[in-house]
């Protein structure tokens, strides 16, 4: 017998029922289908029934006048972030930020009802990283499977529950996500696990919301009659120009003052005086085993990822497992998910769980408190552990192949890991046909535009799945070439059941940012992963890997590498040296370390229109995005009443009507005419 569960994710209902916003949203094992309700809405930081607050030894006040006393206020029915005593505007989602994490069973039918309160924004819900098979109009992409959510308007999303895993949903909306429209998205397996819980990691900044960060980004960064500088990964790496202030960890984090600030209040953080604002703690019981649930849920930076004194056993990245592996740390970036074990068999004492950014030269980390039961209160006095010569730390997932000699760290990349099951990756037995298809990310020109493969991304005015006959962008190309960068919806058929070998560059012109590229509709068997050179001892690039040519300008430096190719003509398919087709990693985010490359491959079997982009934000809302039509013939028919967008133009408008003004010809010739002949007569 089908049964309904439903949760009404109600502000109020929650601030009488739950502690934490954070608290887990269970749907039950024995349930077909949950029913959920989110209600978009604005909201200020540090504001509670419309009065200030201020921070102080890990709690909240209220801003009180000269003569009256100051409250203290619950911290968990209150938007901190990072504790900065001016209000930032967010977008929370049921009056939190993140939003309410959803957790649900394979397979079970889901059901969400999104309800736009926001003012003068529309929105969307994307659920990243599943696959939507037979719903791809519920991959929740604004101009791309359905049109936005207007403000007031109601969407219902239906999907089913596929594959198990660490997800999240968030807006696919110009600069949403990084406004504060996210919440963890946890796809369980029917079966008994280890008590879990969860971590949304995210760069932040209190004095800018999104929209002026990214134009600040994209125009120059000024603060106080002084540019911004962008900084750099150690490998010589740049990172685009967000300013990052401080580090989030589900929501909360504190300000770290400048080198030069002094306090009255002592600091127990090697990282120097901060604001004391309250920190996510995760409270456990000593000899137990607990799973995180990791999402890097920011803007742009990846995170250095540890816990002081408890090693990482990683199970498993994006969805799929992975065989198990103990590390000192695990580095997300922006889209990516990791999930891992910690045994609490340490002393009974609080400890620190790190999240330090890749920058040189300036220190900026996310942090949360890792709390056994009995510690005595305010005891943080745990350091992160010392990487020596006998003692050296095992990182995975660094975006370049090696670590300085001096810091004493090893490197494992995605493409080393096994996955658990020797999963069929697709042709690997041969007797198929592979195609490979190239696709350049980078910032090509002298404008240094957001590209991949010189195609710089506008979104269509119609939803491009519904309405694909509407579309008016598609790519010239008399605009597109070799060594051009053109502005259009970069659209890549692909054939229904083919199989396709995908190989994703970092090259040229345009090179020196990483990119973690994320694909809608597919996880990816990762099959090979090709680092650039770089020095032995500080491990600084020197020169872009040579397994691809670049084509178009024969100065590798100065190619846009628009139409790369194997600089061997033998390889390709499985005719590539090192490719790895057994027991091979899958995931759905990966990076692209800067001069070089990952092959990545699937079998085109799930109808629908797709995403691949950068999932960093400014990059991807520059441009650096493309869409696959895949087995357009196939796609499954949208529901009937799925509402529709795109342009309006009276229908009795004439092409060239005598006396019809346009500012792009007539309009400035009568205007012309009209003040030559008044000057004359």
């Amino acid at each position: 017998m089908k049964m309904t569960f439903r949760y009404r994710f109600l502000i109020l209902l929650m601030s009488l029922v739950y502690n934490n916003p954070l608290v887990m949203t269970q749907c039950l094992q024995g349930h077909d289908t949950c029913e959920f309700w989110l209600e978009i809405d604005y909201r200020l930081t540090m504001n509670i029934n419309r009065t200030g607050l201020f921070p102080k030894n890990g709690k909240l006040y209220t801003i009180v006048e000269e003569g009256q006393t100051s409250q203290e206020v619950p911290i968990e029915k209150v938007i901190t972030a990072d504790g900065w005593k001016n209000s930032r505007l967010v977008i929370a989602v049921n009056g939190s930020m993140p939003g309410p994490p959803l957790e649900v069973f394979q397979g079970q039918n889901i059901i969400v009802h999104v309800k736009n309160m926001l003012l003068s924004e529309a929105v969307t819900v994307h659920w990243h990283g599943l696959h939507q098979i037979r719903s791809p109009w519920m991959d929740g992409v604004g101009f791309i499977t359905q049109c936005p959510i207007l403000p007031g308007q109601e969407f219902t999303y239906k999907f089913k529950a596929y594959p198990k895993g660490t997800f999240w949903y968030h807006s696919h909306v110009g600069t949403q996500l990084s406004m504060g429209l996210v919440g963890a998205f946890i796809i369980k397996e029917k079966e008994p696990d280890k008590e879990s819980f969860i971590m949304m990691l995210q760069d932040w900044n209190h004095d800018f919301d999104s929209n002026l960060s990214h134009e600040k980004m994209l125009m120059g960064n000024y603060v106080d009659g002084k540019r911004i500088k962008e900084t750099t990964s150690l490998e010589g790496g740049i990172f685009s120009m967000f300013q990052f202030q401080s580090g989030l960890i589900n929501g909360r984090g504190r300000y770290y003052y400048p080198s030069n600030y002094s306090s009255n209040y002592p600091s127990n953080s090697p990282y120097g005086v901060h604001n004391q604002a309250p920190l996510t703690k995760y409270n456990v019981t000593f000899n137990q085993t607990y799973r995180f649930h990791v999402i890097g849920a920011g803007n742009l930076y990846p995170f250095r990822l540890s816990i002081d004194d408890h090693p990482l056993t990683l199970v498993a990245s994006d969805g799929y497992d992975l065989q198990p592996v103990v590390v000192e740390s695990i580095i997300i970036n922006p889209g990516e998910r990791y999930d891992f074990f910690i045994t609490t068999n340490q002393s009974v004492r609080n400890y620190w769980v790190r999240a330090v950014t890749l920058e040189v030269n300036v220190t900026h980390v996310a942090e949360a408190i890792l709390s056994y039961s009995g510690s005595p209160e305010g005891d943080l006095s745990s350091v992160r552990r010392n990487c020596t010569l006998i003692s050296r730390c095992l990182v995975v997932n660094c975006p370049f192949s090696h670590y300085p000699t001096n810091e004493n760290i090893d490197c494992i990349h995605i493409g080393q890991l096994n996955a658990t099951t020797d999963q069929d990756v697709p042709g690997e037995g041969g007797g198929v046909e592979i195609e490979d298809l190239f696709f350049n990310f980078g910032f090509p020109g002298p404008q240094q535009t957001t590209s991949i493969n010189g195609r710089r991304f506008m979104f269509p005015h119609v939803s491009a799945l519904t309405q694909p006959e509407e579309i008016s962008t598609i790519c010239d190309d008399d605009q597109c070439g070799e060594d051009k960068v053109c502005h259009c919806s970069y659209s890549v058929t692909l054939q229904y059941n083919k199989i396709y070998q995908m190989v994703l560059t970092n090259m040229g012109n345009g090179k020196g940012w990483a990119h973690p590229i994320h694909m809608h509709g597919h996880s990816f068997h990762v099959v090979k992963m090709g680092y650039p050179t770089y020095d032995q001892t500080t491990g600084m690039f020197l020169k872009e890997n040579l397994d691809i040519d670049c084509r178009g300008n024969p100065d590798r430096e100065k190619s846009y590498c628009n139409d790369a190719t194997w600089a061997n003509k033998s390889w390709g398919g499985n005719n590539v040296p090192g490719l790895n087709l057994g027991f091979t990693p899958r995931k759905d985010t990966i990076i692209i370390p800067t001069g070089g490359y990952v092959v990545l491959r699937i079998k085109a079997d799930n109808p629908g229109v797709w995403l691949m982009h950068c999932h960093i934000e400014l990059h991807s809302m520059d441009g650096m995005i493309l869409m696959f039509n895949e087995s357009f013939a196939r796609q499954p028919t949208a529901p009937s009443d799925l509402f529709k967008c795109g342009d309006f133009f009276y229908k009795s408008r004439i092409s060239n009507p005598n006396g019809f003004c346009t500012m792009g010809g007539k309009l400035q010739w009568i205007v012309f005419s009209s003040i030559f002949v008044t000057l004359v007569f």
